[in-house]
């Protein structure tokens, strides 16, 4: 009997849905027009398809369709809500706020910008991986232009309470963005209610394709200022010129719709599934624990540390089961997990700790299997290591 796959890592990615697949085909093949040709049936066609896309991207948030910029994917959309708000507004102020366990697509673009002269104040979390709002509060001033706040955590799933840091923010007069790659099409996101002024996200980590992202700018009266990125056809209203990705743009709007469709049911099952194995593996496992907040945190995600258990060593072992040390984008630097180590854990904590990220594909056999094999290879590992708590 050869030995399963299993798929646990989808932080890091998420496989096409055969639906989504299915609806890009033809966009590729007999469909292929570009959206920007005004002259001939194909490019009316392709420019259908994108507003279609478009509108089933929105659905899934309840938002207008003309509120999306659509682009490569969060990291590039989360550059363009950082930079287009800072250079637009840089004669009002030089001030922006984020948080210290952000995504490096947040974190590079707010070192780049104090090189360019602006100031940043990167507020700390709690062993749960929350900011403290009061501390928010306190670090507005008058040249805050912007607060950037991620809705859910990539590596510990910790859910932001933007709607109590809309309020905050929006009383200050201060735009506030979120990056919420890992929440949509996971969790309810009501951006509207919540008052959010700017919001990232991509497809493939809710089972669309790679390569194609968005940034939600509210319609506000004034609009809200943003300068573009990329230049050159003014395509997506001026604010992201460059030859539609239509294939990409149908899949996100099929992936959408399939995500607005099983919301809850999917984020209800996944959750059983997490806990599942959270019980299984405490119940063989000793001297385990879960890194950041047990409640508010995204339905699939669990990141454990196994005190005395080098990360890389149980990873090595789990050959057959994808799972990860932390964000995908960073998983081949050596550095501990910035994440991890602003909770207040130590290096050697740190460097026990692995992310399992739960998702559709799922199942509880494979839960059951994922239990066994960790256990196994997690008391070989201590063996090894002479750990005898």
């Amino acid at each position: 009997m050869s030995t399963p796959l299993i798929y646990m890592d989808h932080h890091a990615t998420t496989p096409v849905a055969p639906e989504v697949f299915q609806a890009m085909q033809p966009y590729f093949t007999t469909d292929f027009g570009n959206a920007a040709s005004k002259t001939h049936v194909f490019g009316w066609k392709a420019e259908a398809a994108v507003e279609v896309g478009r509108e089933q991207v929105a659905a899934l948030l309840g938002i207008a369709p003309e509120s999306l910029i659509f682009t490569s994917g969060a990291t590039e959309s989360n550059n363009l809500a950082l930079f287009g708000v800072a250079r637009a507004l840089k004669e009002r102020g030089n001030h922006l706020i984020t948080v210290a366990t952000e995504h490096n697509s947040i974190l590079d673009p707010c070192r780049a910008l104090e090189e360019e002269g602006f100031r940043v104040t990167y507020l700390p979390v709690n062993s749960k991986g929350h900011l403290d709002l009061n501390a928010l509060k306190d670090s507005l001033t008058p040249q805050t232009l912007l607060v950037s706040v991620m809705a859910a955590n990539n590596e510990i799933g910790t859910l932001a309470p933007m709607k109590e840091i809309a309020a905050m923010t929006r009383e200050a007069g201060v735009l506030l963005h979120s990056d919420a790659a890992q929440a949509v099409g996971k969790v309810p996101l009501p951006v509207e209610e919540w008052g959010v002024d700017l919001m990232s996200f991509t497809a493939h980590k809710f089972y669309g394709p790679k390569g194609i992202g968005a940034l939600y700018v509210a319609l506000r009266r004034p609009a809200i200022p943003l300068k573009p990125l990329i230049w050159g056809g003014g395509h997506e209203r001026g604010m992201r010129s460059g030859t539609l990705n239509v294939p990409g743009m149908v899949g996100m709007g099929r992936a959408a719709q399939l995500a607005q469709d099983a919301l809850e049911a999917a984020g209800k099952r996944v959750a059983k599934l997490r806990d599942e194995l959270w019980q299984g593996l405490q119940n063989k496992i000793p001297h385990i624990s879960i890194n950041g907040d047990t409640e508010q945190r995204l339905p699939g995600n669990l990141n454990i540390c196994f005190q005395g258990v080098p990360s890389e060593k149980l990873l090595m072992a789990l050959k057959e089961i994808a799972l990860s040390a932390g964000s995908a984008c960073t998983s081949d630097k050596p550095q501990p997990s910035h994440v991890l180590k602003a909770l207040g854990m130590d290096d050697a904590a740190v460097r026990s700790s692995i992310r399992f990220g739960l998702g559709r594909t799922n199942t509880a056999e494979e839960v059951a299997y994922t239990v066994n094999r960790v256990a196994e290879a997690v008391a070989e590992i201590r063996a090894q290591e002479g750990i005898d708590f």
